[in-house]
Protein backbone atom coordinates (compact mmCIF):
# COMPACT_ATOMS: atom_id res chain seq x y z
CA UNK A 1 0.00 0.00 0.00
CA UNK A 2 0.93 3.29 -0.73
CA UNK A 3 2.90 5.91 2.03
CA UNK A 4 2.30 9.75 1.85
CA UNK A 5 3.29 12.14 3.90
CA UNK A 6 0.93 15.22 5.31
CA UNK A 7 2.21 17.15 7.92
CA UNK A 8 -0.31 18.55 10.58
CA UNK A 9 -3.43 16.23 9.59
CA UNK A 10 -6.76 17.07 11.60
CA UNK A 11 -10.02 16.27 10.90
CA UNK A 12 -11.30 13.35 8.66
CA UNK A 13 -10.68 14.70 5.25
CA UNK A 14 -6.98 15.69 3.83
CA UNK A 15 -5.27 16.93 0.75
CA UNK A 16 -2.13 15.90 -0.76
CA UNK A 17 0.27 18.83 -1.82
CA UNK A 18 0.64 19.23 -5.70
CA UNK A 19 3.62 16.97 -5.90
CA UNK A 20 2.76 14.04 -3.94
CA UNK A 21 -1.14 14.74 -6.02
CA UNK A 22 0.78 14.40 -9.32
CA UNK A 23 2.42 11.32 -7.86
CA UNK A 24 -0.55 9.42 -6.51
CA UNK A 25 -2.48 10.22 -9.56
CA UNK A 26 -0.26 9.86 -12.69
CA UNK A 27 2.55 7.82 -11.80
CA UNK A 28 1.18 5.68 -9.47
CA UNK A 29 -1.92 5.83 -11.06
CA UNK A 30 -4.77 5.77 -8.49
CA UNK A 31 -7.73 6.57 -8.33
CA UNK A 32 -10.77 6.64 -6.64
CA UNK A 33 -11.55 4.26 -3.69
CA UNK A 34 -7.86 3.34 -3.45
CA UNK A 35 -6.44 2.45 -0.56
CA UNK A 36 -3.11 4.33 1.08
CA UNK A 37 -1.27 5.30 4.37
CA UNK A 38 -0.34 8.55 5.77
CA UNK A 39 2.21 9.79 8.36
CA UNK A 40 2.64 12.97 9.91
CA UNK A 41 5.91 12.83 10.89
CA UNK A 42 4.41 13.16 14.91
CA UNK A 43 3.58 10.22 15.40
CA UNK A 44 0.38 9.65 13.30
CA UNK A 45 -0.37 6.92 11.25
CA UNK A 46 -3.36 6.61 9.24
CA UNK A 47 -5.46 4.34 6.89
CA UNK A 48 -7.24 6.66 4.25
CA UNK A 49 -9.49 6.21 0.74
CA UNK A 50 -9.33 8.68 -2.49
CA UNK A 51 -12.33 10.41 -2.83
CA UNK A 52 -10.99 13.24 -5.02
CA UNK A 53 -8.34 11.73 -7.60
CA UNK A 54 -7.42 15.30 -8.93
CA UNK A 55 -3.81 15.31 -10.19
CA UNK A 56 -3.06 18.92 -8.27
CA UNK A 57 -4.82 18.58 -5.10
CA UNK A 58 -6.05 14.75 -4.51
CA UNK A 59 -8.73 14.31 -1.73
CA UNK A 60 -8.47 11.63 0.78
CA UNK A 61 -10.83 10.34 3.45
CA UNK A 62 -9.19 8.91 6.76
CA UNK A 63 -10.96 5.66 7.80
CA UNK A 64 -8.48 4.60 10.71
CA UNK A 65 -5.65 6.87 13.01
CA UNK A 66 -3.16 5.31 15.02
CA UNK A 67 -1.62 8.10 17.71
CA UNK A 68 1.83 7.35 18.64
CA UNK A 69 2.65 4.65 16.31
CA UNK A 70 5.66 2.60 16.96
CA UNK A 71 6.55 5.44 19.86
CA UNK A 72 10.12 5.07 21.53
CA UNK A 73 10.35 5.22 25.23
CA UNK A 74 13.54 7.38 24.81
CA UNK A 75 14.71 10.23 23.05
CA UNK A 76 17.98 9.89 20.77
CA UNK A 77 19.93 13.52 19.97
CA UNK A 78 22.76 13.53 17.94
CA UNK A 79 24.93 16.64 17.31
CA UNK A 80 27.31 16.33 14.66
CA UNK A 81 29.95 18.07 12.56
CA UNK A 82 28.43 17.88 9.14
CA UNK A 83 31.04 16.44 6.62
CA UNK A 84 33.03 18.86 3.89
CA UNK A 85 31.38 16.31 1.29
CA UNK A 86 27.50 16.95 2.16
CA UNK A 87 26.72 13.75 0.08
CA UNK A 88 28.07 12.00 3.37
CA UNK A 89 26.47 14.22 5.45
CA UNK A 90 23.35 13.35 3.65
CA UNK A 91 23.62 9.34 4.39
CA UNK A 92 24.11 10.01 7.60
CA UNK A 93 20.78 11.37 7.98
CA UNK A 94 19.12 8.97 5.88
CA UNK A 95 20.48 5.94 7.53
CA UNK A 96 19.97 7.37 11.41
CA UNK A 97 16.26 8.30 10.00
CA UNK A 98 15.83 4.82 9.07
CA UNK A 99 17.31 3.31 12.34
CA UNK A 100 15.49 5.44 14.79
CA UNK A 101 16.74 9.47 15.71
CA UNK A 102 14.70 11.91 17.59
CA UNK A 103 16.81 15.07 16.44
CA UNK A 104 20.06 16.20 14.35
CA UNK A 105 21.97 19.09 15.76
CA UNK A 106 24.83 20.16 12.73
CA UNK A 107 27.79 21.44 15.30
CA UNK A 108 30.39 23.63 14.54
CA UNK A 109 33.43 23.08 16.16
CA UNK A 110 37.04 23.99 16.23
CA UNK A 111 38.04 21.39 13.42
CA UNK A 112 34.95 21.71 11.55
CA UNK A 113 35.54 21.86 7.37
CA UNK A 114 31.59 22.70 6.51
CA UNK A 115 29.86 25.57 8.49
CA UNK A 116 27.00 25.89 5.83
CA UNK A 117 24.18 23.86 4.79
CA UNK A 118 21.07 23.88 3.42
CA UNK A 119 18.15 22.51 5.42
CA UNK A 120 15.65 22.37 3.05
CA UNK A 121 17.47 20.23 0.67
CA UNK A 122 18.13 17.80 4.20
CA UNK A 123 14.93 17.80 5.67
CA UNK A 124 14.09 16.57 2.34
CA UNK A 125 16.06 13.43 2.63
CA UNK A 126 14.61 12.96 6.30
CA UNK A 127 11.05 12.60 5.19
CA UNK A 128 11.91 10.27 2.14
CA UNK A 129 13.84 8.04 4.81
CA UNK A 130 11.06 8.45 7.29
CA UNK A 131 8.62 7.03 4.80
CA UNK A 132 10.73 4.34 3.46
CA UNK A 133 10.87 2.82 6.54
CA UNK A 134 7.43 3.13 7.50
CA UNK A 135 8.29 5.13 10.99
CA UNK A 136 5.75 8.03 11.72
CA UNK A 137 7.98 10.27 13.48
CA UNK A 138 10.10 13.21 11.27
CA UNK A 139 13.25 13.74 12.91
CA UNK A 140 14.25 17.58 14.39
CA UNK A 141 16.91 18.95 12.07
CA UNK A 142 18.08 22.10 14.22
CA UNK A 143 20.30 24.72 12.48
CA UNK A 144 24.26 24.27 12.75
CA UNK A 145 24.75 25.06 15.95
CA UNK A 146 27.87 26.08 17.67
CA UNK A 147 29.76 23.75 20.13
CA UNK A 148 29.78 26.39 22.42
CA UNK A 149 26.30 26.75 22.58
CA UNK A 150 24.92 23.09 22.62
CA UNK A 151 27.17 22.04 25.47
CA UNK A 152 26.60 24.84 27.68
CA UNK A 153 22.49 24.97 27.13
CA UNK A 154 22.08 20.89 26.82
CA UNK A 155 19.58 19.31 29.76
CA UNK A 156 20.12 15.89 29.16
CA UNK A 157 21.24 13.64 32.10
CA UNK A 158 23.09 11.28 29.75
CA UNK A 159 25.56 13.29 27.45
CA UNK A 160 28.44 11.49 25.73
CA UNK A 161 31.20 12.83 23.90
CA UNK A 162 33.09 10.82 21.04
CA UNK A 163 36.35 10.97 20.16
CA UNK A 164 39.46 9.57 19.25
CA UNK A 165 42.05 11.27 21.60
CA UNK A 166 44.51 9.79 23.72
CA UNK A 167 42.88 9.52 27.19
CA UNK A 168 40.62 6.48 29.58
CA UNK A 169 36.99 6.40 27.31
CA UNK A 170 34.42 3.63 27.99
CA UNK A 171 32.75 1.93 24.89
CA UNK A 172 29.25 4.09 24.19
CA UNK A 173 27.69 0.18 24.73
CA UNK A 174 28.83 0.03 28.38
CA UNK A 175 27.78 3.19 29.19
CA UNK A 176 24.24 4.38 27.54
CA UNK A 177 21.38 4.30 29.90
CA UNK A 178 18.52 2.39 28.74
CA UNK A 179 15.06 3.94 28.16
CA UNK A 180 16.49 7.38 29.23
CA UNK A 181 17.36 10.29 26.81
CA UNK A 182 20.82 10.60 25.45
CA UNK A 183 22.90 13.09 23.65
CA UNK A 184 25.85 11.77 21.72
CA UNK A 185 28.56 14.07 20.41
CA UNK A 186 30.41 13.46 17.22
CA UNK A 187 33.08 15.56 16.06
CA UNK A 188 34.38 16.35 12.26
CA UNK A 189 37.49 14.57 10.25
CA UNK A 190 40.05 16.22 12.52
CA UNK A 191 38.20 15.30 15.41
CA UNK A 192 37.61 17.86 18.53
CA UNK A 193 40.00 19.56 19.96
CA UNK A 194 41.62 18.75 23.21
CA UNK A 195 40.62 22.14 24.37
CA UNK A 196 36.78 21.09 23.71
CA UNK A 197 37.10 17.83 24.91
CA UNK A 198 37.62 18.99 28.61
CA UNK A 199 35.37 21.62 28.19
CA UNK A 200 32.22 18.74 27.68
CA UNK A 201 33.80 17.44 30.24
CA UNK A 202 33.29 20.61 32.53
CA UNK A 203 29.28 20.40 31.36
CA UNK A 204 28.90 16.91 32.20
CA UNK A 205 29.29 15.02 29.07
CA UNK A 206 31.19 11.78 29.49
CA UNK A 207 34.13 10.76 27.01
CA UNK A 208 33.40 7.42 25.04
CA UNK A 209 34.70 5.28 22.40
CA UNK A 210 32.72 3.77 19.45
CA UNK A 211 35.50 0.89 19.41
CA UNK A 212 38.96 0.43 18.10
CA UNK A 213 38.53 1.33 14.32
CA UNK A 214 39.00 4.95 13.44
CA UNK A 215 35.65 5.74 11.87
CA UNK A 216 34.47 8.70 9.68
CA UNK A 217 32.38 11.18 11.27
CA UNK A 218 29.28 9.85 9.15
CA UNK A 219 29.92 6.05 9.98
CA UNK A 220 30.64 7.31 13.65
CA UNK A 221 27.67 9.08 13.80
CA UNK A 222 25.38 6.03 12.39
CA UNK A 223 27.10 3.40 14.83
CA UNK A 224 26.58 5.82 17.79
CA UNK A 225 22.62 6.23 16.44
CA UNK A 226 22.75 2.01 16.02
CA UNK A 227 24.12 1.28 19.49
CA UNK A 228 21.73 3.51 21.14
CA UNK A 229 19.10 1.82 19.63
CA UNK A 230 20.27 -1.62 20.15
CA UNK A 231 20.61 -1.08 23.76
CA UNK A 232 16.85 0.03 24.19
CA UNK A 233 15.46 -2.75 21.65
Amino acid sequence: MQLFYIPNISGNEVILNETESKHAIRVLRLTVGNQVQLIDGEGGFYEAEISDAHHKRCKLLITNSIQEFEKKNFKLHIAIAPTKNIDRFEWFLEKCTEIGIDEITPLLSEHSERKVIKSERLEKILVAAMKQSLKAYLPKLNSITNFNSIISNSEYKNKYIAHCNDGDKVHLKNCIQKNEDTLILVGPEGDFSPEEVELAKENGFKEISLGTARLRTETAGVVACHIANLIND
